[in-house]
């Protein structure tokens, strides 16, 4: 267990969102899919970039489900996530580009993004910047929907996507299910070779800050 990573939660050194409205229950349903691709929904949200993410996690059949969970830059589920069998963790950018992981945009390459390698089509993992952009322009609310808590996010233009808090696996081990949610994105932590950057959520707070690879998480893709 990262002791040290659950103070950080725990003390508020995340950036609490003023955009993060109080807890409701209730169905909150989010919006129907605008489309589909490879049989996948994806809803359009009005962000400035034009992203579209998608209804569900990989691995879920509904919104609320929490889906599977990954190691940073792996495309396949594992009964333990640990350090020992971790395809990226230690490695830093040099090493993650000679090794066809990252490509020239810093980011994971099609081969290594557990977004096209599950789903096809032009689905792809969000970068850092398209995570950080969620939070600036959309309003989030913690809810319930479907039996999971999670965040209920509505974009300018009044489409909703839903977040469960799937919590993380570490080793053989689901921590903090209903609490906190994460989400890969695809774009290391330069300063750590430990770390990816992965958005954190939960009750009163939303940031992207870094978390270790070895550890399983959700991926929620996009596409435009």
């Amino acid at each position: 267990m990262e002791f040290k990573k659950l103070i950080i939660i725990a003390v508020g050194i995340a950036i609490t969102m003023q955009s993060f409205a109080a807890y409701k229950t209730g169905s909150n349903k989010s919006s129907k899919p605008d489309g589909y691709v490879n049989h996948h929904g994806y809803v359009d949200l009005g962000l400035p970039s034009g992203l579209k993410w998608a209804t569900c996690n990989i691995g879920a059949s509904s919104p609320s489900d929490y889906g599977n969970y990954y190691a940073w830059g792996e495309t396949t589920t594992k009964s333990s996530y640990d350090e020992a069998n971790s395809l990226t963790y230690g490695k830093d950018t040099s090493a993650l580009q000679a090794a066809g992981i990252i490509g020239a945009s810093g980011n994971l390459t099609m081969q290594y993004d557990a977004a096209r390698a599950n789903w096809g089509g032009s689905w792809r993992m969000p970068t850092k910047g398209e995570c950080e952009e969620l939070e600036r322009v959309c309003k989030w609310t913690w809810t319930i929907q479907g039996g999971h808590k999670g965040c209920k996010i509505v974009g300018p233009n009044g489409h909703s996507i839903f977040l469960p808090a799937a919590g993380w696996r570490e080793e053989s081990s689901l921590s903090f299910a209903g609490d906190y949610g994460f989400l890969w994105s695809s774009t290391p932590d330069e300063s750590n070779t430990q770390r990816a950057f992965s958005p954190n959520f939960s009750r009163s707070s939303y940031y992207v800050g870094g978390d270790n690879r070895d550890n399983g998480r959700s991926v929620r893709p996009v596409l435009k």
